[in-house]
């Protein structure tokens, strides 16, 4: 709202009303107050959590039976919810189709994680919302994604083409003029690093791009249950969700800033995304709120975000990823939830496995999420496990820094890939 007012009284010579029109400004700006907000009114939604009791007391025995945390609040994803949403009103363009629609995954994670919450505080049923019904969810989710950049005209790309100059053999990467609607994305180690859904469709012949606009919402619908879900998983020790879903704020709001500048796209070699720039925004302010959050939420937790929280960062993700279309390089970046999902993913059927082979409980790992295997102490398991490291459980504190220090080193890994061809 503040960029259009002062858009508005540019008209007028009012001194300081261009400032609005650079990025950075809007962007850092919208760090700033997403930061204080989380700070100063996260205070308040605490002390209002802990007035009305909203606290998961099944929480302790998902963390081996920590009772320390017992009583601690939770849907603090709130406190998330609104130190991004805040800044995005005010300092973003909301006549841009991405921010628009980062606003609306925002609310739709937000509501979704909020009912699940809600049935564990209120109704006492520690499953919470039925799987069924987050991945309907997640699914619709998904679905006003994909066809919205099927449907609107402004969510286009212009794709990076190179060229050999024959007097110097110099390579030179260029845009095309024209931006279009495509089916493309970006992944690493090829050729100007684009990939073409229409490409497994080639068969359809004239519907070719019409099948693989199917392909994009299918992956899209993929994308947000598997990075929300895997968010979800990492939520489990003080700090380890926030910090890390900072850190890949950081990571995509830069690319977000390369992929919509035409010069640094070109010495990237990537796509050109007109008008996604817009996205900085709000990534500027889902860093300072969860930097905000992480205040009360780093150890011992103030406050845990809930799976309002948790959902809606990996939704939020999910969905800015595939904006900037970089979907593909996700597996790298979010590395940490992959491996929480995968652990819990791989811990189910090894457990089986045994128990139907020798008759006895004995599981991969100590506990999962994997976070778990490496702070639970030996003498609070009733069962044998595969994987006997760390022989001794190790802090909390140090398995969340270990983990951030992951992170870093996976965003950075990301990064790289796009100059290895």
């Amino acid at each position: 709202m503040l960029y259009h007012l002062f858009h508005y009284l540019e008209s007028f010579d009012i001194p300081g009303a261009r400032l609005f029109d650079y990025l950075t400004f809007r962007s850092g700006f919208a760090l700033i107050l997403s930061l204080f907000i989380g700070i100063v009114i996260g205070r308040r939604i605490i002390d209002t959590l802990k007035g009305k009791q909203m606290c998961d007391k099944e929480r302790d025995a998902s963390e081996g039976g920590n009772k320390a945390k017992q009583g601690t609040p939770t849907m603090g994803g709130i406190i998330i919810i609104i130190s991004i949403l805040v800044p995005c009103l005010l300092l973003g363009k909301l006549n841009n189709v991405y921010m628009v629609l980062m606003i609306v995954s925002t609310l739709w994670c937000g509501a979704l994680g909020f009912a699940d919450d809600y049935i564990k505080v209120f109704h006492h049923h520690k499953e919470g919302l039925k799987g069924k019904f987050k991945i309907v969810g997640q699914v619709g989710l998904g679905l006003i994604v994909g066809l919205t950049m099927y449907l609107s005209p402004a969510i286009v790309m212009n794709e990076n083409v190179s060229v050999t100059n024959r007097q110097t053999n110099e390579l030179v990467v260029t845009h095309k003029t024209e931006a279009v609607k495509a089916t493309k994305s970006t992944i690493p180690f090829v050729k100007n690093h684009n990939f073409d859904y229409s490409y497994f469709t080639r068969w359809m012949g004239p519907y070719a791009q019409a099948g693989g606009w199917v392909l994009v919402i299918l992956v899209t619908i993929f994308v947000v249950a598997a990075v929300s879900n895997g968010a979800n998983l990492t939520d489990g020790v003080d700090g380890l969700a926030t910090g890390t879903s900072a850190i890949i704020g950081v990571a995509l709001a830069i690319m977000c800033y390369l992929g919509g500048n035409v010069i640094y796209a070109s010495y990237l070699n990537i796509m050109y995304i007109p008008d996604s720039g817009e996205l900085v925004v709000y990534a500027a302010a889902f860093i300072g709120a969860t930097i905000g959050f992480l205040w009360y939420n780093s150890h011992p937790a103030q406050v845990f975000m809930g799976d309002t929280g948790s959902l809606c960062l990996g939704g939020i993700i999910a969905v800015f990823a595939i904006l900037i279309r970089k979907e593909w390089l996700l597996p790298v970046l979010c590395g940490i939830f992959l491996v929480e999902e995968g652990a819990v993913m791989l811990q189910v059927p090894v457990c089986k496995y045994f128990k139907r082979k020798t008759g006895h409980d004995k599981r991969l790992f100590k506990m999962t999420p994997l976070h778990h295997h490496f702070t639970v102490p030996n003498d609070k398991l009733k069962w044998d496990y595969v994987i006997k490291t760390p022989q001794n459980p190790i802090p909390e504190q140090k398995v969340v820094m270990r983990f951030f220090l992951v992170a870093i080193f996976l965003a950075v890994i990301t990064f790289v890939t796009l100059k290895i061809r």
